[in-house]
């Protein structure tokens, strides 16, 4: 495991309820390190936080540890199918099954820009 994703993992691992089920992927490809991260559905509150603040804190980090070994990581939160901004959007049907991919208009975590 490299430096970045044991960072990654170890911070987030203190910051939910339940880090035994904290887990990593790290890809690496021409535009540099990807972390995906997947962590309990209940626990990502704790890891977007308000506003986004804490996932764009973990970016700006990650930058760093990056920049350290002349690599550029990127920091993607897997987000589960049934969570719950997967309901509020079938509430407010935003998720219909029928629309086109390019059509729909779901919200994801990367559209919060962090």
């Amino acid at each position: 495991m490299e430096r970045d994703q044991e960072f990654t993992e170890y911070l987030i691992k203190n910051i939910v309820n339940k880090p035994d089920e904290v887990k990593t992927e790290r890809t690496v490809d021409e535009r540099g390190v990807l972390i995906t991260l997947h962590v309990n559905p209940e626990d990502m509150g704790y890891v977007i936080g308000r506003q986004g603040q804490t996932a764009r804190a973990v970016r700006t980090l990650l930058k760093i540890v990056g920049a350290k070994n002349n690599a550029r990581v990127n920091f993607k939160i897997h987000e589960p199918e049934g969570s719950r901004r997967m309901r509020e959007m079938e509430g407010n049907g935003m998720a219909d099954s029928g629309a086109a991919p390019a059509e729909r208009q779901e919200a994801s975590i990367d559209d919060l820009g962090i």
